[in-house]
């Protein structure tokens, strides 16, 4: 009896446990988009010193509430960014919500990479980015 047992729980308990199929979360980040008028600045492009622009993005919940949003600036080919921009979604706010940013770019001329990012509950981070050319 003993023999059937361990014969029994060595073939089939190991069977069982690598048979189940595991669920694999996907991951999925946040849905965004930048407004892409007239009156917005969505992609790379050439700004004057001092120029005043707006930036409108729409954040939408794919898999997680959303959580938060940045707007960070680097200079001239840096690799590291600084916080231009800081914001907690609200209750109200984890589906989606739009943002309208308005950035003055620096009176000297050089590249600003701009990187917008969102962030869900999930940690799944979507980031858009553009570069100035300041002249």
């Amino acid at each position: 009896m003993p023999f059937k047992f361990i014969y029994f729980s060595t073939l089939v308990i190991p069977m069982l446990l690598f048979s189940c199929k595991k669920t694999v979360d996907a991951h999925v980040p946040p849905n965004v988009v930048f407004n892409q008028d007239t009156l917005h600045t969505y992609q790379d492009g050439i700004a004057g010193l001092q120029d005043t622009l707006l930036v409108g993005l729409t954040a939408t919940k794919t898999e997680d509430d959303l959580k938060s949003f940045n707007a960070s600036v680097a200079y001239d080919g840096a690799n590291t960014t600084s916080t231009f921009y800081n914001y907690f979604v609200t209750p109200a706010e984890y589906l989606g919500f739009t943002k309208e940013i308005q950035i003055i770019t620096r009176n000297q001329a050089g590249t600003e990479r701009w990187v917008f990012s969102i962030v869900d509950r999930d940690g799944n981070i979507t980031q858009k980015t553009f570069t100035l050319t300041v002249q």
